[in-house]
């Protein structure tokens, strides 16, 4: 395969499939089906619920009436009145523990004059739905919302409960959001499974080739490094210079060469990468552990795709730093942010302390940011859920290459993972055209095709029945 290193880089898609075996049990129609499901999500986008403030409780009233049309129940939970959380579940016979299917309801703020579609008019243009939240993640929200209406429609009959979870906060106050949910009502969203954002896949020359699957995600635990030292005129050279010990220390924290350690979930992906790669790479891939190998290919990585050199060490990366008011004053403080993201295993005050020694200088302190996401293990690969999200994946693209991957950033799934749950991050399919417009997550005129929203929806479907339908004999 060509350009194996352009093919990783879309591995943060969301790639959606099609199960036959499902699709002959429920005969489904999914040209009407992906119309009302587009119909649901510009609903969804023209609500803004940019977080601050949020708004939530506005979705939710959107989604409890979708659901009770359809004669399903639902309960709400907030902890502020307009940050509410909704849950639906359709009961099935017990036999199984329940799966959950979670998307958050909020999205992150704009700069309304960088867009050429108003991002919150869910203005379908070209084949494509524009708006905040179309890719983060009221896509995930709507494909749920329609998957629980399919299961109520066609009465099917389920050995597990299907639980939706529409949550609030997850783009920076998980505190209203999912983190009250498992502290005050982990009853209602309870699951042996759960399916979420986060998930990848690569369409080239029209076809799908690699689909990722999100087990598990590197853990946000940064830290604010200040230095202190003597203030005076700016005319005069000081040896205790803050500015001057910060920048030492900063350059220090980021040339640090943090252990290279692998999980389950990256040792099998560098080992399925190497099977599609061509030679150079494929031989970087396999010897990602070998001591004699690894320093060129460490160096290699962070030189042509830093991914794959933060997914195998715990990162430390300086962004923020902030020091003095006047051009002629030396200040007496000077601080800096370092966004350290640590790998699932990683012990916490084991690495500040690494890092105190790595910085050396007692003029600077290490105040480390409150843990807002918990550690968790990574989601198994060899289980009954990834196993049926593999299946169905390859069921559609005989060719495809399914890879569990590691995010370098956060999700909610964390929370749920620290409470046992095995959660997998699925989504919407790119190509790198699309992933290099700057029209992704987060980006101005984000956007989501429409076939590939309908493929999530039927794809979410699939793995539902698959996982939860009772099977007749």
């Amino acid at each position: 395969m060509k350009n194996s290193m352009r093919l990783i880089a879309l591995l943060f898609l969301p790639i959606l499939f099609t199960c036959a075996n499902a699709q002959q049990s429920y005969l489904i129609d999914w040209n009407a089906i992906g119309k009302e499901s587009i119909g649901h999500l510009v609903e969804l986008i023209q609500i803004d619920s940019s977080n601050p403030p949020g708004n939530e409780s506005e979705v939710v009233a959107y989604l409890e009436a979708v659901l009770a049309a359809e004669g399903i129940d639902t309960e709400t939970y907030a902890l502020e009145e307009d940050r509410a959380n909704l849950v639906a579940r359709i009961n099935g016979n017990g036999s199984k523990r329940p799966i959950l299917i979670m998307g958050h309801t909020d999205v992150v703020g704009v700069q309304a004059d960088k867009w050429t579609e108003g991002p919150f008019s869910g203005v379908r243009k070209n084949g494509y739905i524009y708006g905040r939240g179309s890719l983060d993640d009221k896509d995930n929200v709507a494909a749920g919302l329609m998957v629980m209406a399919l299961l109520k429609r066609y009465e099917v009959e389920l050995d597990r409960d299907i639980i939706f979870l529409a949550e609030s906060g997850e783009e920076g106050t998980p505190h209203v959001g999912i983190n009250y949910m498992v502290e005050h009502h982990w009853d209602a969203i309870d699951a042996e499974y759960c399916l979420a954002e986060g998930g990848a896949g690569i369409i080239t020359e029209g076809r799908v080739n690699i689909v990722s699957i999100e087990t598990t995600e590197k853990m946000p635990r940064r830290a604010t490094l200040i230095a202190k030292g003597t203030p005076g005129h700016g005319s005069v050279p000081r040896i205790d210079n803050a500015v001057s010990i910060l920048a030492q220390a900063v350059a220090k924290a980021s040339a640090w060469e943090t252990e290279v350690r692998l999980n389950k979930t990256t040792r099998t992906y560098f080992q399925r990468m190497a099977t599609i790669s061509e030679p150079e790479d494929a031989f970087r891939f396999n010897n990602v552990e070998n001591a004699a190998e690894t320093e060129a290919i460490q160096q290699y990585f962070l030189e042509t795709f830093p991914y794959h050199y933060s997914i195998m060490r715990t990162s430390v990366v300086p962004t923020v730093m902030t020091a003095g008011f006047r051009k002629n004053v030396i200040p007496s403080e000077a601080s800096a942010i370092l966004d350290i993201r640590m790998l699932p295993d990683e012990d916490v005050d084991g690495f500040y302390e690494l890092l105190a020694a790595v910085i050396d200088d007692p003029r600077v302190s290490i105040v480390p940011e409150d843990i807002y996401r918990p550690a968790a293990p990574p989601s198994e690969i060899d289980n009954e859920m990834f196993q049926t999200l593999e299946r169905v994946a390859k069921t559609m693209y005989p060719d495809v290459t399914v890879l569990p991957t590691m995010s370098t950033g956060a999700t909610d799934m964390a929370q749920l993972r620290a409470m046992g749950v095995q959660a997998y991050g699925i989504g919407p399919a790119r190509t790198m055209a699309e992933i290099t417009s700057g029209r992704g997550a987060h980006g101005d005129d984000e956007r989501i095709a429409e076939d590939a929203f309908t493929d999530l929806v039927r794809f979410m479907w699939n793995v539902i029945i698959e996982m939860a339908a009772t099977q007749s004999n």
